[in-house]
């Protein structure tokens, strides 16, 4: 088909590209905008109690109640504040170790490197609730070869489920299952980096080092922020490392981190006007979060104070 027809078919069927994108965005509108609009809708309701008493219940339009009860709960404050010590220890460790998994992967001298790639890259593959079962059998007393070892050696055991080490518990399942999904995409970048200017560094004398600080980590930019962006939001939604290992250790409660207060409240409570008004307002301050670190990111490479 040459271009004049190309363009005829065009101009009589401006529909025809629709055809293509069309199953794409009725997907995303089934099962991203619907059930975002619905979890809106049921925000803004509520039910009472019709008649006093053993009256019937019914579903009333309440407004930003739900709202105002979720930003006032303390309880989801305190599981923000879990979260905030989480992603301290998980976001800077599994950006950190991908960097250097990916710089030392892309070394002109690296042996087995596909070997390498797919084992760091295989506890992705893990599913998260299967991770946190391994895991939770490697911390729970009695069965933990790590508390065996340490025996052993004539060391005090290590206790996982305390109300200060489940921080670090939880962090290393996360850190452990996030590394090789980053690493691959900074490695993918470092390789759509032209050798050209690693050639050119090396004729002007620079080392490895040097090209590693001066070249690629500067390009290396736009994908750090990306994965900064998914280490961001995976830490807003952490559900399933936490919830997995609650039935393991007193120190987590059904509400420890926010997700699990939105479950216990719709599912557990049947709450549903209130678990939605608290999901809606986590994914505002998801937005809000990602948004200000795109902002940041911009103002720093521009040069401009952030």
């Amino acid at each position: 088909m040459t271009e004049v027809q190309k363009k005829r078919f065009r101009a009589v069927h401006p529909l025809v590209p629709w055809l293509f994108v069309g199953p794409a965005v009725l997907l995303s509108l089934a099962t991203i905008v619907a059930p975002f609009i619905y979890a809106i809708a049921l925000s803004l309701r509520g039910v009472r109690v019709a008649g006093g008493g053993l009256g019937r219940r019914e579903e009333v339009f309440v407004g930003l109640a739900n709202y105002w009860n979720a930003i006032t709960n303390t309880e989801l404050w305190a599981g923000f504040g879990r979260m905030l010590v989480v992603g301290g220890i998980t976001v800077p460790l599994t950006l950190g170790l991908a960097l250097v998994f990916a710089l030392l992967l892309d070394h002109p001298r690296v042996r087995l490197g596909n070997f390498s790639r797919i084992s760091i890259f295989v506890p992705y593959a893990v599913p998260g609730v299967i991770a946190s079962l391994m895991w939770g059998f490697i911390y729970l007393p009695g069965v933990s070869p790590i508390r065996e070892f340490a025996g052993l050696m004539g060391l005090s055991q290590p206790d996982f489920f305390t109300r200060d080490s489940i921080f670090g518990s939880i962090a290393n399942i996360v850190i452990w299952g996030g590394v090789g999904f980053n690493m691959v995409i900074l490695y993918t970048a470092l390789r759509g980096i032209h050798s050209e200017l690693y050639d050119a560094a090396r004729i002007d004398g620079c080392t490895e080092w040097q090209i590693a600080w001066h070249i690629k980590l500067p390009l290396l930019l736009p994908a750090l922020v990306l994965t900064g962006l998914f280490s961001l939001i995976g830490t807003i939604q952490l559900f399933s490392e936490p919830t997995t290992l609650e039935p393991l250790s007193n120190a987590v409660s059904t509400t420890w981190v926010p997700m699990m207060l939105v479950y216990r409240d719709t599912f557990v409570s049947q709450n549903l006007y209130g678990g939605a008004a608290t999901s809606i307002f986590v994914a505002f301050l998801t937005t809000l979060a990602s948004v200000l670190l795109f902002w940041i990111t911009r103002r720093t490479s521009q040069g401009g104070r952030a």
